[in-house]
């Protein structure tokens, strides 16, 4: 576009909408972000959270683009139930300890009255715990569906919610209640089930990166930091702008562990009874959390366009009656014409807001909720044939002058524009912020509070051994996973000093 750019100088204080900025309180702007930019609310019930319609907006785009790619590679969605017997689990003797200190357990079917308060009544013959996850209640519907080779694969996923009895909760990053998707997956031969696994890791790789603008390191994680019962997990690693790693999503082979636990036998084409090999794979509602702390500056949310609730918001300005009536119409053909063009396969989504209200406070909510795109119009804009133009990725002070037609015309390719730059702004970030070790006093001095205030991510050669968590245990580092299409050449463990082959990311996270 061409344009004149109206930047004013201030030299006064800079406030900023959020208060504390994220260089003062991370954690704290981090909560203050939420609220400004009215995403969720914190509820009654411990640890659960109220997602408020701008944010499950975001949430819905997120169903929708990601429920398109789930189908476009072959999966149906059903649902099952919330509550699962507590038999189902002990089946699966790994998988039960994983879980065992986060689930909620549900004992008693009746409430009744005692000494005029009410108290649980009716105890169940065999509790029955809210799922943390779902594979041992599909697994026991997949036991009764399967019986032949004729029957796989299974591609099921379902959308759903599921509790996980958190102590330390944070709004979209850990609550006890969340929601997300969860794929579960069976098949007659190994090599489908781990084809399936990688399928649905790149899959997650290719929203987080080209519709959240979150860039990801693709990898497998550490044997001692698999999901419960699981023969291999995989992940993607994100970073935060405070350089703490935030895991995106994950996608498990299961190997026959729960196909066993549950009974998943198929007869195959040479008459034997074989048990069939399972996948599961999910990402939640914490991927707007990691929206927020990739992207968001000290004004609020920065909103990635393909995800944006509203991705323009055009702010009418007028001072009496008669000249609103002439600016309402002037926006609502910018609207009409606007909205009739397609972006990330659906029309552009435009609001003129008209609220009764000061068209500065308007600009300045709909700056905290992180629309990309903000238009001011007025009687002296439209004389012109002018509008005043704001995107939401650049200081809040830059306003365009852009002619009306020319706005139209590429008013897709700038949101484009917008998801591209943020994209690369966040990529610049974590490549800048990943440090090769090759020793571990160096690894040791990085991640120390006081030498290092702005830790970020390690590459380092390590073996794939339990081993290595007494080294990094007490500097409150996790292993976040061995990066996939690694070169392989050969190196030493820092922390053992054995040869190995791979390097493993090293960093704290959430």
């Amino acid at each position: 576009m061409n344009n004149q750019t109206n930047n004013t100088n201030n030299n006064k204080a800079i406030k900023t909408a959020i208060q504390p900025t994220r260089q003062e309180d991370y954690a704290k702007w981090y909560q203050e972000v939420i609220v400004a930019s009215d995403l969720a609310d914190n509820s009654d019930v411990r640890g659960c959270m109220v997602i408020k319609p701008w944010g499950y907006a975001i949430w819905e785009a997120i169903q929708q683009d990601l429920d398109r790619r789930f189908k476009a590679t072959g999966h149906v969605n059903a649902y099952f139930p919330l509550l699962i017997p507590l038999s189902y689990l002990e089946k699966e003797a790994e998988h039960v300890e994983g879980f065992a200190k986060e689930c909620a357990v549900v004992t008693h079917h009746k409430l009744t009255t005692k000494d005029g308060k009410l108290v649980p009544d009716g105890e169940l013959s065999e509790p029955l715990i809210i799922r943390p996850t779902s594979e041992t209640i599909i697994g026991a519907m997949y036991s009764k569906w399967v019986k032949s080779y004729r029957d796989l694969p299974i591609l099921i996923n379902q959308w759903a919610n599921v509790m996980r009895w958190e102590m330390r909760t944070r709004m979209f990053l850990r609550t006890s209640e969340f929601l997300w998707q969860e794929g579960h997956t069976a098949h007659s031969t190994p090599d489908e089930a781990m084809a399936e696994t990688l399928t649905m890791l790149d899959v997650y790789e290719d929203f987080a990166e080209n519709v959240l603008a979150i860039p990801v390191i693709k990898g497998e994680k550490p044997c001692f930091e698999r999901f419960p019962g699981a023969v291999n997990t995989f992940t993607i690693e994100a970073m935060m702008q405070d350089c703490k790693a935030l895991q995106a999503g994950t996608s498990h082979f299961l190997g026959q562990n729960f196909a066993k636990a549950s009974e998943i036998k198929f007869l195959d084409k040479d008459g034997e009874q074989k048990y069939a090999w399972t996948t599961s794979w999910g990402v939640s509602t914490r991927l707007i959390g990691g929206v927020i702390m990739t992207h968001s500056d000290d004004n609020g949310l920065i909103c990635p366009p393909k995800i944006a609730p509203q991705q323009i918001v055009i702010i009418p300005i007028y001072h009496n009656d008669t000249d609103k009536e002439h600016v309402i119409q002037y926006c609502d053909k910018i609207h009409a014409e606007v909205s009739e063009f397609i972006y990330n396969k659906n029309p552009v989504r435009v609001h003129i807001d008209n609220r009764d209200i000061r068209s500065g406070e308007k600009s300045w909510q709909w700056i905290k909720k992180g629309v990309p795109i903000r238009v001011e119009i007025g009687m002296r804009d439209i004389n012109q044939d002018i509008l005043c133009v704001s995107l939401r990725h650049e200081d809040v002070k830059i306003k365009h002058n852009i002619k009306k037609d020319e706005f139209i015309a590429n008013a897709v390719s700038v949101l484009d524009g917008i998801q591209r730059q943020i994209f690369e702004k966040a990529k610049a970030f974590r490549d800048n912020n990943i440090v090769d070790i090759d020793d571990i006093t160096k690894f040791n001095e990085f991640f120390n509070d006081e030498l290092n205030q702005d830790r970020g991510f390690v590459n380092a050669y390590a073996v794939n051994d339990v081993i290595i968590e007494e080294f990094i245990k007490p500097l409150k580092v996790t292993a976040r996973c061995i990066p996939l299409n690694q070169t392989n050449a050969d190196g030493v463990c820092i922390f053992t000093g054995k040869k190995v082959t791979q390097k493993m990311i090293f960093a704290r996270s959430y």
